[in-house]
């Protein structure tokens, strides 16, 4: 796959220049580590010189080349140097910076896109410890930046003042953990102070112009995995010979501000986030990431808006684990996404409800799920997944509820449940394979929600009719309890029952 040959091609400077590297107790059996383990991702390297320099090896116009015939990426490192310290370390420094050039193939005769980079790190040290069977780097710098050099091949590809995209890691530090000979087991850790991304652009066609920075403060990072023998530097081969990955990352806070101007006039947008994580976790079986964010602010006015748009959440989430090789038994999967205690400007809400009849109170919305699936294809394998056709990759075993909650508007509903699937069943339920279990519900405030509703003149009363009756047929009302329904769904024995009541 693509993301994998840039991720390979990329590898090498993530190794060296603060994130991950490979090495022994000798200069020599350093290089030949590092060699093997480029040669692991598909990599192909060249050298000008490979000279021993009293206690340093050195290494001249050393070039890394991954991809295949859809893209490829190339950088050139002008100097690589390994030092024997004389206390069974190795320290290792390179050229402070050195360009990155990354090729894609031109769509439909168009011609090919070459975009090239600038990687620098000046002042980054790497230290090399331990022996040939687990080596430890601990590294720190000042910064580490890439930076857009140009765009090339397309007609209509920005020219170099056109457009600037500049990224900076600042105050990093952290160590890294090689083990294993044939298959290398591999785990790192890093903090930072700041991360800070800066694009620019304008098109000289309409004249408008895009600013945008985006900056984090107080980063931290885990990461660990498998990187097998040799492959052909495929990802999904890479993973099937027992390749995988995991890790997570952190952020103390986050900020970003664009503008875009044009000749309507300047559209600007801002953010900021108290907080957050990034997860991932994939190998030949799975494939797992997610995200969460804390006291999120937006807010975005002029150009051709109206009036300024806010919106702000206390807390965001999402994750999902999913199978994604075919297997005889079923696999766990699961689903979050949430926002909580979404709140947004009265100029929306104007918008919704001009004489104020809703309660604008925060909303809510959470939907947790997991379940089992049995995959009948590997869903990296492209042949086979373009040989299905409209047939399913895989079949539903089980299906749980872990959370239900919508809370808007004066209004609430919760609910949870667990069902099972008959997959030898698609008849009963019209394709569906035949679910067993139940699935409680409850809802608070409904009746007056829609009492609202139809007052406002937001959907018509015969529509709210029909929504009435449904809910008496699906729902019951609580004694004691205001304006509180609940209803049992059940499904079993072939049959779909609400609170009792057999519907089919």
């Amino acid at each position: 796959m693509t993301q994998w040959k840039f991720l390979c091609s990329t590898a090498f400077v993530a190794l060296v220049a603060g994130n991950a590297a490979l090495a022994d107790v000798t200069p020599e059996e350093v290089w030949a580590n590092w060699k093997a383990l480029s040669s692991s991702y598909g990599q192909t390297i060249a050298t000008g010189s490979e000279v021993r320099q009293g206690d340093a090896l050195v290494i001249t116009d050393l070039t890394i080349t991954s991809g295949n015939e859809m893209s490829d990426a190339t950088m050139t490192v002008p100097r690589l140097t390994f030092t024997q310290m004389g206390d069974g370390t190795v320290t290792v420094t390179m050229s402070d910076s050195y360009p990155m050039a990354i090729r894609g193939a031109g769509i439909e005769g168009e011609a090919d896109t070459l975009t090239k980079l600038t990687i620098s790190h000046p002042g980054m040290v790497i230290h090399a410890s331990g022996s040939a069977t687990e080596t430890r780097y601990d590294f720190s710098g000042p910064s580490v930046a890439v930076k857009l050099d140009g765009i090339e091949g397309p007609a209509d590809a920005p020219k170099p003042e056109e457009l600037t995209v500049e990224g900076e890691i600042l105050a990093i530090a952290g160590n890294y953990i090689v083990s294993g000979t044939e298959t290398k087991s591999l785990s790192s850790n890093f903090t930072a102070d700041q991360a800070k991304l800066v694009i620019k652009g304008n098109n000289p066609a309409d004249g408008s112009k895009v600013d945008a920075n985006v900056s984090f403060s107080g980063l931290t990072g885990t990461s660990s995995g498998k990187v097998p023998a040799a492959t052909t530097g495929d990802f999904a081969d890479a993973l099937k010979a027992g390749a995988s990955a995991e890790g997570g990352f952190t952020y103390a806070s986050a900020t970003y501000e664009m503008t875009v101007a044009e000749a309507a006039g300047d559209t600007k947008l801002s953010g900021s986030s108290a907080g957050g994580d990034l997860t991932f976790a994939m190998d030949a079986a799975k494939l797992a990431y997610g995200g969460s964010a804390m006291d999120v602010a937006m807010a975005m006015s002029g150009g051709q808006m109206p009036f300024p748009i806010n919106l702000a959440y206390k807390e965001g989430a999402f994750s999902l684990t999913m199978p994604v090789s075919k297997t005889e038994a079923p696999s766990d999967f699961s689903f979050l996404t949430k926002v909580v205690d979404l709140t947004i400007s009265d100029a929306i809400w104007n918008m919704i409800d001009p004489s104020t009849q809703l309660p604008r109170e925060p909303i809510t919305v959470v939907l947790d799920t997991k379940g089992t699936a049995k995959m009948n294809v590997d869903l990296l394998d492209e042949k086979a997944m373009m040989a299905l056709g409209d047939a399913a990759p895989g079949e539903l075993h089980s299906l749980d509820l872990s959370a239900l909650q919508i809370k808007a508007a004066g209004a609430e509903i919760t609910g949870t449940g667990a069902l099972t699937f008959d997959n030898s069943d698609l008849v009963t339920f019209g394709g569906v394979p035949a679910p067993t279990g139940q699935v409680d519900l409850k809802a608070v405030g409904l009746n007056g929600l829609l009492d609202k509703v139809t007052a406002m003149g937001l959907v018509p009363e015969d529509q709210i009719m029909g929504t009435r009756m449904m809910l008496g047929m699906f729902a019951k009302m609580v004694d004691g309890q205001p304006d509180t329904m609940t209803s049992t769904l059940q499904f079993k024995d072939k049959g779909f029952f609400a609170n009792g009541m057999q519907l089919q």
